[in-house]
C-alpha cells in the first residue's frame, strides 16, 4: 500500500485501529500520550516497531494513545512541517520554496491539529538528512532523529481535539527532498553581509545588502531577495522602503517586477506574521486533489 492510500484508509478509524495498519504496511509506529505528542514509551521514537504483537500490546495498554512515526530511514519518509502557532505562519515560506522547485514533489499532505500541514516525501536510502528548524520561516524538517504524529491521531489544540487527516496527494511522481537546499533557501546566511544593529548603520547596511543582492546569479536570486527582505523587516525598515531599496537590485539580478513584489511581500508577512492569503485558505491552499477532490 502506498503512503497516500495508507493515510486515506485512516478516515473514520481510531488511533487504536490505525496503528496496526501502519505496522502491516512496514512503517514502524510507537504510542504517544492521548491528545498529545509526547511518547509514552521510555525511548520514544527509538522504540518504534512494525511488530504486530508489540503494537497490539501498546494499544491494549493505552487504547487512547496517539500514533507516532519516526522519520528518515526508519519509516522511509521525511516530512516538512509547516508551523502555525502564535505569530508564526509557515505557509508563505512553503509556497516560495514550492515555486523554486525545492518542495513541490511531495507524496501526501496532512492537516495538523493546529491548522498547519505536514508534507510527506520519500526518503533517499543513500542519504541521511538530519532534522532541523527554520523558526523564523515557520518550517521544520523531520528527517533522521525526528518523528511526527500521524492520522488518525487527535491532539488537543485551543481546548478542542483536532484530527490529523489527509488533505491531498502529490501530482506526478514524488521525489526525495533536498533538506540542506531547503534550509539554505529558508534561512540563507551570506558571510559577506552583516545585519544592521543600530539606526546610524541602517542606511549603510541596506545599501550593502542591495549591492550584494544585485550580484546574485540565477538559482540564488529569489532566495537572496527573500533573505534580504526578511533582514530589513526584522530591523524596522518599512515594506515600501524595502521595495525601493531592493527592487532595482533584484531586477538587476534578473527577477521580474511581479516576482520581486511577491517575494518581498511574503518575507514581510513571514516576519510580521499577519494572516497571509495562503494561511487564510488554510492548508488546502497547496493541496493536490485525490480523485478530483480534497479529502477532509
Amino acid at each position: 500500500m502506498d503512503t497516500v492510500a495508507l493515510l486515506a484508509s485512516m478516515v473514520g478509524l481510531t488511533p487504536r485501529e490505525g496503528a496496526p495498519r501502519f505496522a502491516a504496511a512496514g512503517i514502524p509506529v510507537f504510542p504517544c500520550k492521548p491528545a498529545q505528542k509526547r511518547p509514552l514509551t521510555e525511548h520514544g521514537f527509538h522504540d518504534a516497531t512494525t511488530d504486530a504483537e508489540q503494537v497490539a500490546r501498546w494499544w491494549t495498554q493505552w487504547p487512547q494513545a496517539n500514533i507516532g512515526m519516526p522519520t528518515g530511514h526508519a519509516s522511509g519518509l521525511e516530512v516538512v512541517d509547516v508551523d502555525v502557532h502564535g505569530a508564526v505562519r509557515g505557509f508563505a515560506a512553503f509556497e516560495l520554496a514550492r515555486r523554486e522547485g525545492l518542495a513541490d514533489r511531495w507524496q501526501a499532505l496532512v492537516k495538523t491539529a493546529s491548522g498547519g500541514m505536514h508534507a510527506y516525501y520519500p526518503a533517499d536510502p543513500d542519504r541521511a538528512q538530519p532534522s532541523w528548524q527554520a523558526a523564523r520561516s515557520g518550517i521544520d524538517f523531520r528527517g533522521e532523529g525526528g518523528y511526527v504524529i500521524v492520522p488518525p491521531s487527535l491532539v488537543l489544540f485551543e481546548g478542542n481535539r483536532s484530527a490529523y487527516e489527509l488533505i491531498g496527494a502529490g501530482r506526478g511522481e514524488s521525489v526525495p527532498i533536498d533538506g540542506a537546499a531547503l534550509r539554505a533557501f529558508l534561512d540563507p546566511k551570506p558571510a559577506s553581509v552583516s545585519t544592521p544593529t543600530t539606526n546610524s548603520r541602517r542606511d549603510v547596511e541596506v545599501e550593502r545588502i542591495a549591492a550584494w543582492l544585485a550580484t546574485r546569479p540565477e538559482g540564488e536570486r529569489n532566495r537572496a531577495l527573500y533573505w534580504a527582505a526578511c533582514r530589513l523587516a526584522e530591523n524596522g525598515v518599512t515594506d515600501q522602503s524595502a521595495r525601493t531599496a531592493l527592487g532595482p537590485a533584484a531586477q538587476h539580478a534578473g527577477l521580474g517586477q511581479s516576482e520581486v513584489l511577491t517575494t518581498i511581500r511574503s518575507a514581510y508577512r513571514t516576519v510580521a506574521a499577519p494572516t497571509s492569503p495562503l494561511q487564510s485558505r488554510g492548508a488546502q491552499a497547496v493541496a493536490r486533489p485525490i480523485n478530483g477532490q480534497v479529502i477532509s
